[in-house]
């Protein structure tokens, strides 16, 4: 089945998304494909790409994400396979609030078992699908960032953007 293949340039470097159908499959701050297939299911791998110019929604939400309005890209769909904690795991991550990042084991706990730190890690550790399942979200329990597949300085961009934009929206007009 083929796939459609888009590279952006965002202020954290090229942002990459394969999707199919309206869904994304894989996405992340690289300019080289091969750098998301492996992030995705064996069933979900698609056969060809097609390179295209945008994705309707699914750009427009990465451009909103840029200009200060994280909330769409939590509707894009998104299209991944793993077992039933994980994709539950993914399922909750969609729903952390932009600008208020949960801790592992605060995610761990919100995925519906406050034991399963290391595998709602592992959660983030293979989410395929970057920014719209945001795993940027989840940091230690000392504040400090953790890990990030796309590096911790986008991650702490990517933070730094959402906590500005909660700010703007909280704040008095």
């Amino acid at each position: 089945m083929k796939a459609q293949l888009l590279t952006l340039s965002t202020p954290d470097g090229p942002f990459t998304i394969i999707a199919r159908g309206g869904a994304v499959l894989a996405s992340g701050w690289t300019a080289v494909p091969g750098e998301l297939t492996g992030q995705i299911h064996t069933d979900l791998l698609p056969g060809d790409y097609e390179t295209v110019t945008e994705l309707g929604g699914i750009s427009a939400a990465v451009e909103d994400f840029y200009a200060g309005n994280p909330g769409p890209a939590m509707a894009v769909p998104v299209l991944q396979k793993s077992g039933p904690f994980r994709g539950h795991a993914w399922d909750v991550l969609r729903t952390v609030a932009p600008g208020h990042p949960v801790t592992y084991t605060e995610y761990a706990e919100l995925s519906g078992n406050v034991k399963a730190v290391r595998a709602a890690a592992s959660a983030c550790a293979f989410n395929a699908a970057a920014l719209f399942v945001p795993c940027h979200r989840v940091i230690r329990t000392d504040g400090s960032l953790g890990g990030f597949r796309w590096g911790l300085a986008i991650k702490e961009s990517l933070l730094d953007r959402e906590r500005q934009a909660a700010r703007a929206q909280s704040a008095p007009r």
